[in-house]
């Protein structure tokens, strides 16, 4: 009987000796190989912790003792121990999610999977503990060395280190990267403590010895180089960073040796004060595609061959991201102010095209949104036009900044926002629904969403040429549709791409969002066979309203606007808004995401379930039209 088959809680991870725990971590990372490869995931950031999560739920009394993830995509090894080993579906509708879930388990804590907010949960949990008397409970925080470069961990260790009385464990997985190798002046220090005599020579050492010993003296030599480890950490205390915030700091230790980990967090937890644990893995540790990849070490994977790890069925057609990595470096072959800044996520966002050809004009600032969208306003004060490009759905996080910082002081500053709209089995955190609706109520800005490769091309040129004020292109995650040639564009941009009766009475206006364009086609169709005449039209700048969609409303009784991002506040909510001003009495019905988290699932299902494909779109309309009495525009004979 496998010894994994045998782990349905922590408390059964307890029982188990020494010898049987390495067993269990080489079964773990069989099992994550073999299953991830059929569903994808977050493949390397767990093979990096297996020994540091066991470590965890042996030493620790999870969930007496809550463990908190930061971004929380390396926690399958956590959910196998916790009794969740169906990974059959995972990522997908009804299966386990790939972050932290609380409808999952009672060990999960923390459902958000943005990095940077681990100490703050932890250090708002722990003090809790403290003024209600729980005084035999601790908390850790499990935050990746990428996620040290965010402000809001910083933040955290400030206010940490301001009451040193309570049973909190910090918990540093340095494993040198987030999505790319860390950067900055925090990466350097880590890599500074990594090399440092201590700690490199134990490393090489020990790796010569152990090769030497037999299996009893092995066994031996682990007890001794955990004690080692302690001994090590202890004495290195005053050396590092850590010490001068008034932090109790133990480290660096071998994230892979089980004994040295655990040894140490039986110290921290013992300590009963802010103690932080300083652990160097190696991201896709045991899986030789995982490390000799040095893009991103497997940090997010799609189907795979488990023996070589190349991609099942390579994904087909030309991706959004793409597209926009292909022209934004062609644009700025040509135009000496275009500047790139990312947020830990060059590869992801495709800035690393730009990289490649000027090196010189990308700026990774870490995982620290906010940073960088106030760091553009400046580089737009200075003369630059700066695309910062992140995921739709981090965007949220620097609102602010683009409020105050950039769009206040009318600067040129284009934002490239990837994964746009429902994106899927990532969950609810990494569905980018919100964007249309937060980012619309910024004076002055302007807001585009291509259908299409074509129209991303030329909406990314228009927007680097806009120096006085902000510019978002939204688009969103896989393959791009086939062009779309419309039949007529409007002086202001608008492009009519179906037309049945023009400048006759017509019974619905379609007016797309980006890539719904081609729903709407699609439903205007099958509108049509009820014979119900339909106009689709894509505004491509969908903020501010474009006056040629105010002017054909007026001909048209029901305007129908469609976007996969939240009703509430969305483009529709805005084109109804401009319809009341001018005065146009067009009925309008806003079609989009319902005010929710969208939970995991494929972005077909949950588009099914927001009612946006295109047969329950013109049923929807077919209702509307009928049950409301609108009549019907009939083309004259």
């Amino acid at each position: 009987m496998a010894i994994l088959d045998r782990i349905e809680s922590p408390a059964d991870l307890k029982l188990l000796t020494h010898e049987e725990c390495l067993m269990l971590a080489a079964e773990i990372r069989e099992f994550l190989i073999s299953e991830v490869a059929k569903t994808g995931g977050h493949l390397g950031p767990n093979l990096g912790v297996v020994e540091l999560t066991m470590a965890l739920h042996r030493v620790f009394d999870s969930p007496h003792d809550p463990i908190v993830f930061d971004t929380g995509h390396q926690s399958y090894v956590h959910k196998i121990l916790t009794g969740r080993k169906d990974f059959s579906g995972l990522r997908q509708r009804g299966g386990l999610a790939g972050y932290p879930q609380r409808s999952e388990s009672e060990h999960d804590i923390v459902e958000s999977s943005h990095a940077s907010s681990s100490l703050s949960w932890a250090d708002g949990i722990s003090r809790a503990f403290t003024r209600t008397g729980q005084l035999d409970r601790s908390v850790i925080a499990v935050v990746g060395d990428g996620a040290l470069t965010g402000g809001m961990t910083w933040e955290a260790l400030n206010n940490i280190t301001d009451d040193n009385d309570r049973n909190l464990v910090i918990v540093v997985n340095d494993n040198g990267r987030s999505y790319a190798p860390t950067i900055g002046g925090m990466a350097r220090f880590l890599n500074g403590v990594r090399s440092k005599g201590s700690y490199r020579d134990l490393q090489e050492g020990s790796e010569k010895l152990f090769s030497r010993l037999g299996q009893p003296g092995r066994t031996l030599y682990r007890g001794a180089r955990g004690a080692l480890h302690g001994f090590l950490s202890r004495a290195s205390n005053n050396d590092h960073l850590y010490s001068n915030l008034d932090i109790k700091y133990l480290g660096p230790i071998d994230g892979h040796d089980l004994s040295a980990v655990e040894e140490t967090l039986r110290q921290a937890k013992g300590y009963g004060r802010p103690t932080l644990v300083h652990v160097i893995t190696e991201k896709g540790y045991g899986y030789a595609p995982a490390e000799n990849d040095l893009a991103d070490q497997f940090h997010a994977i799609g189907k795979i061959d488990p023996d070589s790890g190349e991609p099942v069925s390579p994904s087909a057609g030309l991706s959004w991201t793409k597209v926009f990595r292909q022209h934004l470096a062609d644009i700025a072959d040509v135009d000496e102010r275009v500047i790139a800044i990312t947020a830990a996520m060059l590869q992801p966002t495709g800035l690393d095209l730009l990289a490649e050809r000027h090196p010189e004009r990308v700026i990774d600032v870490g995982i620290a949104e906010q940073h960088a969208v106030t760091s553009a306003a400046g580089l737009a004060y200075g003369g630059l036009h700066p695309v910062v490009a992140v995921y739709a759905t981090f965007m949220n996080r620097a609102l602010d900044q683009l409020m105050m910082d950039v769009a206040l002081h009318r600067a040129g500053v284009t934002f490239a926002l990837d994964r746009s709209g429902i994106t899927g089995p990532d969950g609810a955190s990494h569905n980018g629904v919100w964007d249309l609706a937060t980012l619309q109520v910024v004076p002055g800005i302007r807001i585009a969403a291509p259908r299409d490769a074509a129209t991303l091309r030329e909406l990314l040129s228009q927007a680097v040429k806009i120096d006085d004020g902000p510019t978002v292109i939204r688009y969103p995650k896989g393959s791009v549709p086939e062009d779309l040639v419309p039949l007529e564009r409007r002086a202001d941009g608008v492009d009519v791409l179906s037309a049945d009766t023009p400048g006759v009475d017509t019974d619905v206006l379609f007016v797309t969002v980006g890539p719904m364009a081609s729903v709407a086609l699609e439903a205007a169709a099958l509108l049509r066979a009820q014979g119900i005449t339909c106009t689709v039209i894509d505004p491509r700048w969908v903020v501010p309203v474009a006056a040629s969609v105010v002017e054909i409303a007026r001909s048209h009784r029901l305007l129908i606007s469609i976007e996969d991002g939240i009703r509430v506040g969305g483009v529709g909510t805005r084109i109804r808004q401009a319809l009341r001003d001018a005065g146009v009495d067009t009925a309008v019905s806003e079609l989009g995401t319902p005010d929710e988290f969208p939970d995991h699932a494929s972005r077909d299902e949950l588009l099914l379930e927001a009612g946006l494909t295109a047969a329950q779109i013109a049923q929807n309309v077919e209702e509307q039209v009928r049950g409301r009495r609108i009549p019907i525009a009939r083309p004259e004979a």
